[in-house]
């Protein structure tokens, strides 16, 4: 069994229980005739029935895709999702401007950027990006140790 037909049918699964989710949704006013329920629901029908045809289509109209995982790719994939997790668990302790800095100079480093290139990237953007989202965008995010 490929890779994609056990994909496509995980996501079949968790789309049901999205749809099974979604069902439920309804509006304390109603402000719109239809409600917030269709949109979802109509966005899930149709993810399933993708993922039913691509779990379940003929062998002969499946190809086969080399992806080319190298051993480097798949230590480069696994570190970045190893990167996303210490984003996530830093990100409202030690705020918004530090663990963006930090994950750009992960991620910069891991992709063969300079260490110096890669600091300096990161601490830019981690302002610049909370710059743009509070005062800008009017997006409340965590300061952590400034605040």
């Amino acid at each position: 069994m490929s890779a994609e037909r056990i994909f496509s049918g995980t996501l079949g699964l968790v789309s049901l229980g999205l749809l099974y989710l979604a069902w439920g949704y309804v509006a304390p006013i109603a402000y719109d005739p239809l409600g917030p329920r269709p949109y979802p629901v109509l966005l899930l029908l149709l993810l399933i029935s993708c993922c039913l045809y691509l779990t379940f289509r003929p062998r002969k109209l499946a190809e086969f895709i080399d992806l080319g995982y190298t051993p480097s790719v798949l230590k480069k994939i696994g570190l970045l999702m190893l990167f996303m997790l210490i984003y996530a668990v830093t990100f409202e302790f030690l705020g918004f401007p530090i663990a963006t800095a930090i994950m750009f100079f992960l991620v910069g480093t891991l992709f063969g950027g300079s260490l110096k290139a890669s600091l300096i990237t990161g601490i830019v953007f981690g302002c610049l990006l909370y710059g743009l989202f509070d005062y800008i965008l009017d997006v409340p995010l965590p300061l952590g140790f400034f605040s």
